[in-house]
Formats: structure tokens, sequence, C-alpha cells
């Protein structure tokens, strides 16, 4: 039985579940530097969350998800990164990840973006619609984990930079 899931904006109340919501959910990733929690704090502190989403379980914030706007060496505009994107491990594999992704893409589609991209799991994005697209890179990033997703049916072409929150450390 799937959970009763709210998804809201993120309020200043939610700021210690989120950053316990985000270590939890990546604790035990080997892909991750486990930095996670402060790019967030980071994008917070920079007024870059352009969307800043909770999902609620039972009163309970048990994921969170993060869309900042990045930079496109074509000087294509109006594009964002997807991420980090946390479920609490106990509360994964229920929809929370997916509900949550589905309700970002719709709210930054009616502020008017052009696109959004991500580096992840290729399984995972591509039920979401986003791809690998030639010609369109995140610099040190193997092209088969990084993708994008068109809201207009324009891809830009060269290098995407995301905010300088993702060079977060601690």
């Amino acid at each position: 039985m799937n959970p009763a899931i709210i998804i809201r904006n993120e309020t200043v109340a939610d700021v210690s579940s989120i950053t316990a919501v985000t270590v939890a959910a990546f604790k035990t990733l080997e892909i991750s530097n486990h930095t996670e929690q402060f790019i967030i704090a980071e994008l917070r502190d920079a007024k870059a969350l352009t969307v800043s989403l909770v999902a609620e379980v039972d009163g309970r914030v048990a994921g969170h998800i993060a869309f900042s706007p990045v930079t496109i060496s074509d000087g294509t505009r109006n594009w964002y990164g997807l991420g980090p994107v946390s479920v609490l491990p106990e509360y994964q594999r229920q929809g929370i990840g997916k509900t949550l992704i589905q309700e970002g893409l719709s709210r930054l589609r009616k502020l008017g973006a052009k696109g959004c991209c991500l580096v992840g799991h290729p399984e995972y994005y591509r039920k979401f619609g986003f791809k690998n697209m030639p010609g369109f890179a995140h610099e040190g990033v193997p092209p088969e984990f990084f993708f994008a997703l068109s809201f207009n049916g324009h891809t830009p072409q060269g290098t995407v930079t995301f905010h300088e929150g993702f060079k977060a450390v601690g």
C-alpha cells in the first residue's frame, strides 16, 4: 500500500529535516561524495533554489527535490538542473521520488522554463523523458550519465555548468 504523499514547497521549518533526509538517502551510495546536503544549503543561501519541494508522509518530511538554474555555453537561457533528489531509505521504492520529479518538472514548466538537465542513473531518468543529447554535455561526466529534457523541442548545444553551490564540500 502506497502512503498518502503530500508535495509542497519547502519552508524554513523544513531545513533540518531536508538535511537529515538528504544525508540518510545518500549515506550508502558509493557514487556519492556525501556532499549533497551542503549543496542544497549553498543553493538555498545563494537564493538559487528555483523549485525546492518536500514530500510529506504522515506529517513527516520523507523526501526532497531541488531545481536550480544552469549556465549553457551556447547562451541558451532558462534551463534548470535537477538535483539532488532524496528519499528516506524506509520510503524508497514507494513512488515518492517519482512524484517529486513529476511535480518539480510541472512547476518548472509553469515558470516558463525551457528545459531541465541532470547527472543521474540511466535507467531511472529515461522514464521521465530525459535523454542523452548529442552535442549537449557536462564536462567530466560520461555522456551516458548526463540527461536533458527539453520543454520546447529545442536542445541546446554546448556545455552545461551547474550553479557554484554544486562545488560545496562542507
